[in-house]
């Protein structure tokens, strides 16, 4: 016990101290145990010389750390959750299995380059062992089927196949917003849905979030028809994605998970996941350019990018 408490205090003292101002930081445990092992020292107070300056994301919180960091020209990084999060959504009180902690931008916002897209963009991404391993990783995935938030209701079938997925998301989200979205985006998207795909049925999925009542998503009962309907019940997604014929989303971490089901979504917005080749692009981000495989960007994603 004594050679570990030296071991950790000696970690502690090499660590990067990383000053923060979201009290979330410090009562969550296992988001600062993944800080901690990713090489910080979570502090209070005032970042002197060297040090640096964590938020969380664009949280309505983020504008604390900005201001301190501005104050005292200190580095920021935005930290979020990892894109395999939890059972539940964290509102319900769970505790994330990764983060991803990026010094550039948040991965979900195309204004500029995060670490993430430059490594999309630039990294080799040809190493055999990293492929296999990912390939192997999305195999798993399915087989569990695993998601961002992964509690479903193991004895509930998925609705008979045929119909177009559209993917709702919750009002203000980080990742609408940061592409310019808004309501008037999501009724786009559902009625071009309808329209390139005439006849089909529409099945609109709900938010973990909205079905457990925390946020409110873009659409409610008031869209359905007797072509539109809302599934608010906890379904394996990896079992719609084998009943949907087409996929649309604004920027959903199911439009993501969808590619590796095999779909090419179709995204109203601009997501880490646009512009490499693997989606139809509404809004495109010009500077992406490159072609990846699925087994690329799972790697670079999943794999490279987050802090597990």
């Amino acid at each position: 016990m004594a050679a570990r408490s030296q071991n950790d205090a000696a970690g502690r003292d090499s660590a990067r101290r990383l000053f923060v101002y979201n009290s979330g930081f410090l009562t969550q445990t296992r988001v600062r145990r993944i800080l901690e092992l990713s090489g910080f020292d979570v502090r209070l107070g005032l970042p002197g010389s060297g040090d640096t300056v964590g938020v969380w994301g664009h949280s309505p919180t983020a504008h604390r750390g900005e201001t301190v960091a501005s104050s005292v020209a200190a580095p920021v990084i935005r930290i979020e959750d990892a894109p395999l999060r939890s059972l539940f959504p964290g509102r319900a009180g769970e505790p994330p299995l990764g983060l991803v902690i990026d010094s550039k931008a948040m991965h979900f916002d195309p204004s500029q380059p995060s670490e993430l897209e430059e490594i999309l963009a630039s990294h080799p991404l040809d190493d055999t062992v990293l492929l296999d391993r990912a390939r192997g990783a999305m195999a798993r995935l399915r087989d569990a089927g695993l998601s961002k938030y992964s509690a479903f209701d193991t004895s509930r079938p998925a609705p008979a196949p045929g119909y177009v997925l559209v993917i709702d998301q919750t009002q203000g989200d980080a990742s609408v917003t940061a592409c310019g979205a808004d309501l008037n985006r999501f009724r786009e998207m559902l009625f071009v849905a309808q329209e390139e795909h005439p006849g089909a049925p529409i099945l609109i999925k709900t938010h973990p979030e909205t079905q457990q009542g925390f946020r409110q998503g873009y659409f409610n009962d008031s869209v359905a028809s007797d072509r539109v309907s809302l599934l608010n019940e906890p379904v394996n997604p990896w079992a719609l994605f084998d009943g949907a014929i087409a996929v649309y989303t604004v920027s959903s971490q199911l439009g993501f998970e969808a590619i590796f089901a095999g779909h090419r979504p179709r995204l109203f917005g601009q997501p880490f996941y646009a512009g490499w080749g693997l989606t139809e692009d509404e809004f495109p981000v010009q500077r992406r350019q490159r072609k990846l495989t699925r087994t690329q960007l799972f790697a670079a994603a999943m794999i490279l990018y987050p802090k597990w």
